[in-house]
C-alpha cells in the first residue's frame, strides 16, 4: 500500500479491498469504499460499525461511540471520517443537549415529516402499548390520516420512540415530539404516568409487551385543567416489559419492569426523598387528601387523582429537600424528575399551588388539616404511658409579614415592638412535634384561644380521655383557669408575680434532671383564684440561681412529674425554631388578600399617632430644659432654648386636648385604614402547614431510629436532610423496588444510615400510588465506591 498525506491523518490505499484506509489512533481506522460512498469503521480487527455518505445519523452515532474513548484525538478522528472539526463538535454538541434522541430522531432533509403534533404522539402511546407497526398503520387509516403513512416510516418512528426513552434532555421531558403547539391546548394534557422504572443494561433482553395498567392507561387521556398554564409535554405510557432479571444483592432474581423514562432511573436525583413520601403514605396524608378530593359535596371540576398525587409529592420532596415553600419545587426540575414524581414530566411550582387550591377551597383545607391533627392527637394518645394524661404544649407564636399589604400589627416578643403579623396558636405534643395550629389575624389573647383549642382536643380524644395542658403565664389568669377546671381539663402553668417567697429551708425536696441540673421544691399553699372561682394547687420550685417560681395547676400527678412536663415545655419552643428554619412554617404560602370586616373594632392609629407625637413633645421639652439648665441667665443664645421650651409645651397642650376626643379602638370604617386594612386567606396555608406538620412528625419518628446508632444523636435531623436530598439507583421488579442511596456522609454515619435503611427495609413500606404496593429496598452505597 502507497501512503499519501492528507492532513496527517495517513490515507491508505488497499489494494486487496479497492477501497482506502484512514488511522484515527493507534488500532482504529475507518475503510472507506472506492467510490468514497460506504464506510467501514474498525476498532483492532472487529467491525464496530458502518455507514454511508448520505447516513450523517449513522455515521454521528459512531462518531460519538468513539468520543467516549480516552485514546482518540478529536482532529484526528475527524478527518478520518471525512468531515470538518466544527462539523464533529456540532454532533458533540448535540448529543450533549438532547442525547441519542437529538441524533437520530430528526426530521428528513427538505421534506415535510408525515407524522407530527398529535398524531405523532398517538403513534408513540400505540408503540407504547406494544402494538405493532403493522397495526399502527391500520389505526391510522381508520382514523383517516390526510397523508398516507408507509411502513418504512414507522419503523423509522418506533427507532426514534425508543431512542427517546434512553435520553432525556434538560429538562427531564422526551425529545419525542417534532411539531408542537404553536398555543396550549384548552386543556393541560399532564400525563401521569403508573411507575417509571430501569431500562435493563443485559444485551439479551427480550422485551415483551403487555397491556398497561388502568392507571397508566388512564394517563392517555387529557387530564382536566387544573393549572390553567401550558401543560408539559407528553411522554409515553408505560410498558411492561419481562425477561431475564439482572442479579441483585438483596432481591435476588426477579423480573425488570421497563418504563417510559430513561435508563431506569439508574440515577436518580433526590431519590432519598422517597423515605419521607412513603412514610407519609403510611401515616395517610395522601388517603386523608383523596378522601377530600373526592368528597360528593364538592362542586366544579375535581382534579384527578394522579394529579393531585403528584402535587402533593412535589411539596412534599421540596420541602424535605429544605426549601420551605412551595416556590421550592423549582429545584425538582431537574432530567431525573420525572422518575421522581413517577410522572411525565417535572412540574411547576405554579401548577402544584393550582392543583392544591382546588383541594383548599370550599373548606377543604380546614377538614384536611383537622383529620391530620386528629391523626397526630391520636398519636400522642398512643404514645402516652397508661394511667397518665395526655400532655400538650399551647403557645402563641407570632408570624411576621413584611409584603406590600397593610395587615393588622403584634406584638412580637422577640423584636421588642409591634409589627405587622398573624398571630398563630400552637399545639405541640409532649415531645416537642407539631400537632395543630390556630390563626388568628386580629392577634387575639393566649387566654381567648386555648378554649377553642381544648374543645378540639376533646372532639379528637373523646370525653372520657385525661388531657393535661401546659402553657406559659400568658394564660395563666384567674377566669381562664377556673373554665379549665370546670370543663374537665387538667393543666399546669407558671404563677403570675407577686407572690410570697418562700424561705430557702422550706424547699425540703430534691428533683435531678437528666442534664444534671437539681432544683428544690415545696408544695406550697394552694391558690386561691378569688371571685368564688376556689382554690388550686401550688408547687413552688428554687434553683440554684435563687429564683423561687411557682407553679399552678390541677392535676392528681406527682409534683416531680409536673415540674418536668412545665420545664419540657422549652421543647415547644425548640420546636418553633426547628419549624422556622427547617420546613417555614413563617412562610406566607397564601397570597389571596381580602378587605377586612369593616365592623371590626381594631386599635385606632390616629391615636397612635397621637401618643407618638406626644413623646416626640415630652422629649423636645425635657431637652430644651437640659440645655437651659446648663447655660447661666444671662448667656446669649438662651431665648432660642426657650422659644423652644415654650413650643414643645404648646404642642403638648394641643395634643392632649386631641387626645381626650380621640378613642383608643374604634370601627375599622371610622378610620383612615377604612378600604386599606386586609387579611390573607387562611385555607391554602392551612392546607400546606398540615403538610409541613406531617413532614415534622415523620422526620421526627426518623431520627428517633437514626440517633441511636449516631455517635453524634443531637445531629440525627441533620443527617436525615443529608439523606433526602440523596440520589441514588433505582431498580424496579415486579415484586418489590430497590433503591441505593449515595449519601453525603462520613463512614461512621454511613454506618448508621445503613442501620435505618435497614428498619425502614424490614417495615415493608410502599410508595404512594404504587397500585401493586411493591415494598422499597432502601441500602446505602458502599463509601469508597
Amino acid at each position: 500500500m502507497t501512503e499519501g498525506e492528507f492532513g496527517g491523518a495517513g490515507w491508505s490505499e488497499d489494494a486487496a479491498g479497492g477501497g482506502r484506509l484512514r488511522a484515527f489512533s493507534r488500532d482504529g481506522c475507518v475503510h472507506w469504499s472506492e467510490d468514497g460512498e460506504r464506510a467501514e469503521v474498525f476498532v483492532g480487527s472487529t467491525l464496530i460499525g458502518l455507514f454511508e455518505r448520505r447516513d450523517p445519523r449513522a455515521r454521528n452515532l459512531i462518531l460519538i461511540g468513539l468520543c467516549q474513548g480516552r485514546r482518540v484525538r478529536v482532529g484526528r478522528l475527524a478527518l478520518a471520517f471525512d468531515i470538518t472539526g466544527e462539523t464533529l463538535r456540532k454532533a458533540r454538541r448535540l448529543y450533549e443537549r438532547e442525547g441519542l434522541a437529538g441524533l437520530v430522531g430528526g426530521t428528513s432533509r427538505g421534506r415535510e415529516p408525515k407524522l407530527k403534533g398529535t398524531t405523532m404522539r398517538a403513534v408513540h402511546r400505540w408503540f407504547a402499548q406494544g402494538v405493532s407497526v403493522r397495526e399502527v398503520q391500520q389505526k391510522l387509516r381508520a382514523r383517516k390520516v390526510p397523508v398516507s403513512v408507509s411502513i418504512g416510516t414507522l419503523s423509522n418512528a418506533r427507532v426514534s420512540w425508543k431512542a427517546a426513552l434512553l435520553t432525556r434532555n434538560d429538562e427531564g421531558v422526551s425529545t419525542v415530539d417534532e411539531d408542537p403547539p404553536s398555543e396550549p391546548p384548552e386543556e393541560a394534557q399532564f400525563a401521569l404516568l403508573e411507575w417509571v422504572a430501569p431500562e435493563p443494561a443485559l444485551p439479551d433482553l427480550a422485551e415483551t409487551s403487555s397491556t398497561s395498567t388502568a392507571e397508566a392507561s388512564a394517563a392517555d387521556t387529557s387530564a382536566e385543567d387544573v393549572s390553567g398554564e401550558a401543560p408539559p409535554p407528553p411522554v409515553a405510557d408505560a410498558v411492561a416489559a419481562t425477561g431475564p432479571a439482572a442479579a441483585d444483592e438483596d432481591k435476588g432474581a426477579g423480573v425488570l419492569i421497563e418504563g417510559a423514562l430513561p435508563q431506569g432511573g439508574r440515577f436518580v436525583q433526590h431519590v432519598g426523598a422517597w423515605l419521607m413520601l412513603a412514610m407519609l403514605w403510611t401515616m395517610g396524608l395522601h388517603a386523608r387528601v383523596e378522601k377530600e378530593r373526592t368528597r360528593e359535596e364538592r362542586t366544579g371540576r375535581q382534579p384527578r387523582a394522579t394529579t393531585v398525587r403528584v402535587a402533593l409529592d412535589a411539596l412534599v420532596v421540596a420541602l424535605a429537600l429544605g426549601e420551605r415553600c412551595i416556590e421550592g419545587v423549582r429545584r425538582l426540575q431537574t432530567s431525573s424528575a420525572a422518575t421522581l414524581l413517577r410522572a411525565s414530566a417535572a412540574p411547576t411550582a405554579s401548577w402544584v399551588r393550582r392543583v392544591l387550591g382546588l383541594l383548599a377551597a370550599q373548606d377543604g383545607a380546614a377538614r384536611i388539616a383537622l383529620a391530620t391533627a386528629g391523626a397526630h392527637v391520636r398519636a400522642a394518645q398512643a404514645a402516652t404511658v397508661v394511667e397518665a394524661p395526655v400532655v400538650f404544649y399551647l403557645d402563641n407564636h407570632v408570624r411576621p409579614y413584611t409584603g406590600k399589604h397593610v395587615v393588622r400589627k403584634g406584638w412580637r416578643m422577640q423584636d421588642r415592638r409591634a409589627r405587622p403579623a398573624i398571630t398563630d396558636c400552637y399545639v405541640h405534643d409532649q415531645y416537642g412535634s407539631p400537632v395543630f395550629r390556630i390563626d388568628s389575624p386580629g392577634h387575639e389573647s393566649l387566654t381567648s384561644m386555648i378554649p377553642r383549642v381544648t374543645r378540639l382536643l376533646r372532639a379528637a380524644l373523646g370525653p372520657d380521655e385525661r388531657i393535661l395542658v401546659a402553657f406559659d403565664r400568658g394564660g395563666a389568669f384567674p377566669t381562664q383557669l377556673a373554665e379549665l377546671r370546670d370543663e374537665g381539663f387538667e393543666f399546669v402553668t407558671y404563677e403570675r408575680r407577686p407572690f410570697v417567697k418562700l424561705p430557702k429551708r422550706a424547699f425540703t425536696h430534691k428533683l435531678r434532671f437528666a442534664n444534671r441540673d437539681v432544683v428544690s421544691w415545696c408544695e406550697a399553699p394552694d391558690k386561691n383564684l378569688g371571685s368564688g372561682r376556689g382554690r388550686i394547687r401550688r408547687i413552688a420550685v428554687h434553683d440554684d440561681d435563687g429564683r423561687q417560681i411557682n407553679l399552678i395547676a390541677i392535676a392528681e400527678a406527682p409534683a416531680e412529674w409536673l415540674i418536668g412536663v412545665l420545664r419540657g415545655r422549652w421543647r415547644q419552643e425548640n420546636g418553633f425554631k426547628h419549624g422556622v428554619e427547617r420546613w417555614g412554617q413563617n412562610q406566607l404560602d397564601s397570597r389571596t388578600v381580602s378587605p377586612c370586616d369593616p365592623e371590626t373594632t381594631i386599635p385606632n392609629p390616629a391615636r397612635r399617632r397621637l401618643d407618638r407625637d406626644l413623646r416626640l413633645a415630652r422629649t423636645r421639652e425635657g431637652e430644651a430644659l437640659r440645655r437651659l439648665a446648663l447655660l447661666a441667665p444671662d448667656t446669649p443664645g438662651r431665648g432660642a432654648h426657650e422659644r423652644d421650651l415654650e413650643l414643645a409645651r404648646a404642642t403638648q397642650a394641643k395634643l392632649v386636648a386631641l387626645r381626650a376626643d380621640t378613642p383608643t379602638h374604634a370601627p375599622l370604617n371610622e378610620t383612615d385604614l377604612a378600604d386599606k386594612l386586609v387579611s390573607h386567606g387562611p385555607d391554602f396555608k392551612l392546607l400546606v402547614d398540615a403538610v409541613r406538620a406531617a413532614c415534622y412528625n415523620a422526620e421526627s419518628d426518623l431520627a428517633a431510629r437514626l440517633a441511636p446508632h449516631m455517635k453524634c444523636p443531637d445531629e440525627a435531623k441533620k443527617l436525615l436532610a443529608n439523606v433526602f436530598a440523596s440520589p441514588g439507583e433505582v431498580r424496579v421488579y415486579a415484586t418489590g423496588i430497590t433503591v441505593a442511596l449515595d449519601c453525603a456522609a462520613n463512614r461512621a454515619e454511613r454506618t448508621a444510615i445503613a442501620a435505618l435503611l435497614s428498619e425502614i427495609t424490614d417495615a415493608k413500606l410502599t410508595l404512594p400510588g404504587d397500585p401493586d404496593q411493591r415494598p422499597l429496598t432502601f441500602r446505602a452505597q458502599p463509601f469508597d465506591r
